[in-house]
């Protein structure tokens, strides 16, 4: 993904950059959560995969879904008049549709295998969803003069920022939450930072640390020392995590993140 925006003026370029921080932060949190259902139904825990799939789908309508409505609202009619917009439109509409039907069948699976199989098919079209979003729908929006994309989302607070609730709240990722902070090894989910492009990797990450609950964690596995990220989490979230090393290079960093139990989410994001 490239880092450089075009657009056609300095608040059209930083309502650009905002629209795809959160969509990062929403790939991280769906990847999290999404591979827990994942791990817990490989594992064969189907108590682990069952606790793990209602969270997902109350987060998914309660986050993912308005964020396509507000999209339908805000940025596609401006991208469908134009010509080359017309088809792209129409097809990340028909996309939206895929991604609701699969929450529902994540909802009505018979098993947690199904179910698992649906919220990995879910991670993916989504994330190609948004690749297609940043590099087609708001480049085309943001070099046409004529579309003023700051105003497009103004007061789009749901599109642009704040992610709503805490995670105990609404069933985070990441371990048991019985509040005990007893670590449960192999139940964490795990999000492989390498594969995401740079540009969003910490965004990204926030966005699956969000979902953790108190008690819970996530290991992430990063391409290099992840000094930086770790003083901007504290940064963030001061002291709500610890930070344990499982592997030190070469090829990967291997951490450990633990949310301290009594400690709720951070709500950060209302300063992005």
């Amino acid at each position: 993904m490239d880092d450089i925006v075009i657009a056609s003026s300095q608040d059209d370029a930083v309502a650009i950059e905002a629209v795809k921080e959160h969509h990062a932060q929403l790939a991280g949190a769906l990847t999290a959560r999404a591979d827990a259902l994942v791990a817990a139904a490989a594992r064969g825990t189907d108590a682990d995969a069952e606790a793990a799939r209602p969270g997902l789908v109350e987060w998914c309508r309660r986050e993912l879904l308005p964020h396509a409505v507000a999209e339908e609202e805000a940025l596609y009619p401006a991208a469908r008049r134009r010509p080359e917009g017309r088809l792209l439109v129409q097809g990340m509409l028909g996309e939206h549709q895929v991604i609701v039907d699969l929450v529902d069948e994540i909802a009505a699976a018979a098993d947690p295998v199904r179910a698992a199989a649906a919220a990995r098919a879910l991670s993916v079209v989504f994330q190609s969803h948004l690749e297609k979003e940043n590099e087609l729908v708001l480049p085309l929006l943001g070099a046409d003069p004529e579309v003023d994309v700051a105003d497009l989302l103004a007061g789009m607070h749901d599109l642009l920022g704040a992610g709503r609730g805490s995670a105990e709240e609404t069933g985070g990722s990441g371990g048991h939450g019985c509040g005990c902070g007893e670590e449960d090894g192999p139940g964490y989910p795990e999000l492989d930072a390498r594969t995401i492009p740079h540009a969003i990797r910490h965004a990204t990450v926030f966005g699956a640390l969000d979902t953790v609950e108190p008690g819970g964690g996530l290991v992430l596995v990063a391409p290099h020392d992840p000094l930086p990220l770790l003083a901007q989490l504290q940064k963030r979230s001061p002291d709500t995590f610890t930070v344990s090393y499982r592997e030190r290079g070469p090829e990967a960093w291997r951490l450990l993140l633990v949310r301290a139990a009594e400690t709720a989410r951070s709500t950060t994001a209302a300063s992005a």
